[in-house]
């Protein structure tokens, strides 16, 4: 069955960089967004977990816990994170999930359910789905998931993005416009009436459509 926005995320138990953890529980009340890797030691991937130890306090400020998984043994993992602080220059702090029978890359649709073997003997182009993005909030349901080609590294400069715009569209009746970023004008759902607006959004609003009203985005509580 495939993952869709709103589905509850799996809950697992797994072996990580950091010892063992079971997934729901390691999240708490947290929001938390998993990253997956086809394998260690691909350039493109290191690129992407340096990077994303370089956002880890963007991240924690938005109390939104990072983990990474690759299907390789955990010792590999640690050897990898050496490779990643060379190239990158920043510590990975967050944890990497050993995932070696395939388990859990097939629980969240990485990988076909029949999929056969682990990770042994594997490489990055049998995992060339395992290349995947979702964003978790408290509830533990699926918000964001976004699926990328082995060739086109990440951008977590957008993941950031989007879930800035998540956070703030779950406090407010409100939707972010096309490349929205923090501090700019955002848009009142249609479901809130003209003088239900007036009440919720004291700044005041524009009406471009009827079905298009603009207003300052409001500031978290």
């Amino acid at each position: 069955m495939s993952l869709r926005i709103n589905d509850i995320a799996p809950d697992f138990t797994a072996a990580t960089t950091q010892g063992k953890i079971q997934f729901h529980q390691w999240l708490g009340d947290s929001w938390g967004m998993l990253f997956s890797h086809p394998k260690d030691f691909t350039p493109v991937c290191t690129t992407e977990l340096g990077y994303m130890a370089g956002l880890s306090d963007d991240f924690a400020k938005r109390h939104c816990k990072v983990i990474g998984l690759s299907v390789d043994p955990v010792e590999d993992h640690k050897l990898w994170q050496q490779d990643i602080e060379d190239i990158q220059g920043h510590k990975v702090t967050y944890p990497i999930i050993a995932d070696g029978n395939l388990a859990i890359a097939k629980q969240y649709n990485m990988l076909p359910a029949d999929e056969s073997g682990g990770s042994q003997g594997r490489t990055a182009a049998n995992n060339a789905t395992v290349r995947s993005v979702f964003i978790i909030a408290p509830d533990k349901t699926i918000k964001m998931l976004l699926v990328y080609p082995m060739t086109t590294g990440r951008n977590f400069d957008e993941i950031l993005r989007v879930l800035d715009s998540i956070q703030l569209t779950a406090e407010y009746k409100v939707a972010t416009p096309v490349n929205w970023q923090v501090g700019e004008d955002v848009i009142i759902v249609p479901s809130v009436s003209d003088d239900e607006a007036r009440e919720l959004f004291p700044a005041g609003f524009k009406t471009l459509k009827p079905y298009l009203r603009t207003t300052p985005q409001p500031t978290h509580h």
